[in-house]
């Protein structure tokens, strides 16, 4: 009898008496945030799957790729407290099937989940609780509030910029530059940087400059998860392998980057002092005209600036040849550069294609400089574009 008692209080230990009722909409909502963190393919079963852990304090719901890992929650009525890991994809595909109303989810045997919704029964094939990994808990101290409007505003100014080569370790993330009253974020890929800096935020807890290097598929799951939410801070820690981010109930982590990001100060245009400014619209108008005649591969478009006008133009043996002509203020000595067109429309797109920018140039051979010219722009953005030869 002893033993009998042993084993029937065993999966009590394991959390295999789960058992919830939970608002259908209220699941998927945080179903669909936390599912773009699971690895599609990975070879190791477990982190293919949701661990869901439920309590008093309601249904908790987490997934990682080892990597970063997201931990989000929702109320929900908890019958018997407990835990289990459920196929994400194939949970979160079931889910947005349903209608809506009240879900119940209970811990069978042998690992199995069952679903019911309305006249609805499913049971899913989980695996054991155990098999999931030990998810970083959120630092206690050194935690900063960073506005998530600015951080947001600032992501999607760089993100373009980051290197695609997992070669080039230290360019596959944007440095975060955090200083007592001010932030900034830059990225480069080599060819192109992008920096913006935003002053007059107050960060009490930062003396000097703190640096960190936020890798880009951390960037894109913060960018989803502020364009959710109306939550005005994000809580930012780090420890020395891990990144977090409190985004109201919502946590994410990830895994830091090593290495050195370089000196992007050295790289900055000191002597541009041949300029022109043009209408964003105007611009992106001519650029992705004239780039259907660009060079498939290199996407390179020449912009010739004279007397008072721009003029962009490409060709190719394939496509054939095109030229647009902008009018414009203009009174320095001629010059002709040729520069990737997607990379400048990268920029335009960041900007939202409004108001005027500044093109900055040197010659043929140096690096040009786009801005914003709008000077009330809250936002101090530049980027820099490596030329190329035509």
């Amino acid at each position: 009898m002893p033993e009998l008692g042993l084993e029937q209080e065993k999966p009590i230990v394991q959390g295999a008496s789960m058992e919830i009722t939970v608002s259908r909409q209220e699941l998927l909502h945080e179903l669909t945030a936390a599912q773009s963190v699971v690895e599609r393919k990975t070879t190791i079963p477990i982190l293919s799957n949701f661990l869901l852990e439920a309590d008093e304090g309601g249904l908790t719901i987490a997934a990682t790729d080892l990597d970063q890992s997201m931990k989000t929650s929702c109320v929900a009525k908890v019958k018997k407290p407990g835990s289990c890991t459920i196929p994400a994809r194939k949970l979160y595909d079931y889910i947005k099937l349903l209608a809506d109303g009240d879900i119940s989810i209970k811990l069978m045997d042998n690992h199995w989940v069952q679903i019911r919704s309305g006249r609805s029964n499913t049971k899913m094939v989980g695996m054991a609780r155990a098999n999931f990994p030990q998810l970083p808990e959120f630092p206690s101290t050194s935690v900063t509030a960073l506005p998530a409007a600015s951080l947001k505003s600032m992501i999607s100014k760089t993100i373009f910029a980051i290197s695609n080569e997992e070669s080039r370790y230290t360019l596959n993330g944007a440095l975060l530059i955090l200083k007592a009253e001010s932030m900034a974020m830059v990225a480069t890929d080599g060819h192109r940087l992008s920096l913006v800096e935003k002053h007059g935020e107050n960060f009490p807890g930062i003396t000097g400059e703190k640096k960190t290097l936020i890798p880009r598929k951390a960037l894109a799951e913060l960018q989803s998860l502020l364009s959710n939410t109306d939550v005005p801070i994000v809580e930012f820690a780090d420890d020395e392998n891990t990144l977090y981010f409190r985004i109201g109930h919502r946590t994410l982590t990830s895994r830091k980057l090593t290495g050195q990001f370089p000196n992007y100060e050295a790289v900055m245009p000191r002597d541009n002092n041949k300029f022109v400014v043009v209408k964003s619209e105007e611009l992106g108008g001519s650029i992705q005209r004239v780039a259907q005649f660009a060079d498939e591969r290199s996407g390179a478009i020449r912009m010739r600036l004279e007397q008072n006008e721009l003029k962009i133009s490409s060709s190719s043996t394939d496509a054939g040849e095109s030229e647009d002509t902008i009018e414009t203020p203009y009174s320095f000595d001629p010059i002709m550069v040729g520069f990737n067109s997607s990379y400048m429309l990268d920029f335009l797109k960041a900007i939202g294609n409004t108001g005027e920018v500044r093109l900055e140039f040197k010659d043929a051979q140096s690096a040009g400089q786009m801005r914003p010219e709008d000077g009330t722009e809250e936002f101090k953005y530049r980027y820099i574009i490596m030329p190329m030869r035509i």
